[in-house]
C-alpha cells in the first residue's frame, strides 16, 4: 500500500509509485498547517514542539483515510525526516565531545549502549522483537524523538510499524517532560556541583531542549555542561545508525551477508556536516538557520507520522510498549546518577 511506504530504506516494501509534483501539495499543506499550529502553541505556552506536533498529528489522524493526502504525507514523514537528520549535524562539533574528557565520554558511551541493551531485553521480555527494543532503547539513550524517527527510518517498516513508532514518540515525550521536572530535584537533593548535575541531566534526559531546560534551571554552569553531554549523545546517533544499518545489511538474509546499502546517505551527511562544523567554517548565522530548519523538518515529519499512524493498532498494543520505554528510562537515569556521583568531578 502507498500509505505504508514510510521509511522503506532497504526496499522491504514495494516500490513507491511516481507522482506528479501537484499530488504532493494537498498532504504537504495539511502537514504544514498542523506543524505551524504546533509551533504557535509551543512558542506561546512553553510546550515542547515535538510533543505538540505529535498531538496535533494524532488529532488529524482521521485525514489519513483521504488518498489524496498520501503522497504529501509520505514525503513529509520520509524525505523531510532524512534531510532533518543531516542538518542535526550542525548542533555538534568533535571538539565539544573531546572537551568532556575521557572518563565522562566513556560514561556517556556506556550509558547509551547499556540503555539500548536494556530496551532490547525489556522488549523481548514483553513479547516484542529486537527491532522494537532498538527503537525504544535508542530513543531513550540518544535524543528522544529525533533518534526514534531516525532509527525507524533505518530499520524500515518491515521491522517497525508506524504504530510502534507513534507509541515510542508518545512515551518519549511524556517521560522526557517528566524527567525535565523531576531530575533537577534529584540533583538538588544530592547537593550536586554544577559539573555533576550537568552531567546527570545531560546524560539522562531524552530530548535536547528538555535536557538543556533542566540544566539551566539548575544553574548556568550546569546548563553548559548538560548541553555538551547531551550533544555528545546526539553525536552518537550517527554511529548507532551506522551499526544498525550494517547489522541489517549483514544479517538481513537469514544469517548470511545481504547485498544492499551499508550506511544510509543521511548518516553520512550527518557525519560530514558535523565534521565541517568542527572546523568552525560554518558562520553562526548559517548554523542557527540550519538548526531551525532541522527542527522544522523533524517536527513536520512527526506531524505527518502521527497523521498516518493506525490508531486502532495503538489502542490494541496496551501498556507493554510504554513499559519498555519506562524501563530503558530508569536504566539511563540510574546509570547517569551513579556516574555523576562516583566518577565525575
Amino acid at each position: 500500500m502507498a500509505a505504508d511506504l514510510y521509511g522503506d530504506l532497504y526496499g522491504d516494501i514495494e516500490t513507491a509509485p511516481k507522482h506528479d509534483w501537484r499530488s504532493y501539495v494537498p498532504g504537504l499543506v495539511v502537514v504544514a498547517m498542523g506543524t505551524l499550529a504546533a509551533g504557535f502553541l509551543s512558542d506561546h505556552y512553553g510546550v515542547p514542539l515535538t510533543l505538540m506536533a505529535l498531538l496535533i498529528g494524532l488529532a488529524l489522524n482521521f485525514l489519513s483515510a483521504d488518498a489524496r493526502l498520501t503522497p504529501g504525507l509520505a514525503f513529509a514523514s520520509r524525505s523531510l525526516l532524512r534531510w532533518g537528520i543531516v542538518l542535526v549535524g550542525v548542533r555538534i562539533t568533535f571538539g565539544q565531545i573531546v572537551a568532556l574528557g575521557p572518563v565522562a565520554l566513556l560514561c556517556v558511551v556506556l550509558i547509551v549502549a547499556l540503555t539500548m541493551g536494556a530496551g532490547i531485553l525489556a522488549a523481548r521480555r514483553f513479547g516484542f522483537d529486537t527491532a522494537f527494543g532498538v527503537l525504544a532503547g535508542g530513543a531513550v539513550a540518544i535524543c528522544g524523538a529525533s533518534a526514534a524517527m531516525a532509527l525507524a527510518t533505518t530499520l524500515g517498516e518491515k521491522r517497525t510499524t508506524q504504530a510502534q513508532l507513534t507509541l515510542v514518540l508518545v512515551g518519549i515525550s511524556a517521560m522526557s517532560a517528566s524527567a525535565m521536572m523531576l531530575y533537577p530535584l534529584v540533583a538538588h537533593a544530592f547537593h550536586m556541583s554544577d559539573l555533576k548535575a550537568g552531567f546527570l541531566l545531560g546524560a539522562a534526559i531524552h530530548d535536547v531542549a528538555q535536557a538543556l531546560g533542566a540544566g539551566y534551571s539548575y544553574s548556568d554552569g550546569a546548563g553548559g555542561i548538560a548541553a555538551i553531554v547531551k550533544l555528545t549523545r546526539v553525536a552518537l546517533l550517527a554511529p548507532v545508525l551506522a551499526v544498525v544499518a550494517m547489522a541489517l545489511a549483514r544479517w538481513g538474509g537469514g544469517g548470511e551477508a545481504a547485498k544492499g546499502p551499508g550506511v544510509p546517505w543521511f548518516v553520512i551527511g550527518f557525519f560530514v556536516l558535523a565534521g565541517i562544523n568542527s572546523f568552525g567554517v560554518i558562520p553562526p548565522i548559517v548554523a542557527g538557520g540550519a538548526e531551525k530548519i532541522a527542527a522544522a523538518m523533524l517536527a513536520t515529519a512527526v506531524t505527518a507520522t502521527a497523521i498516518r499512524s493506525p490508531l486502532a493498532q495503538l489502542l490494541e498494543a496496551g501498556p507493554k510498549p510504554l513499559l519498555v520505554i519506562l524501563i530503558a528510562t530508569l536504566v539511563a537515569f540510574g546509570l547517569a546518577l551513579a556516574a555523576a556521583l562516583l566518577l565525575i568531578g
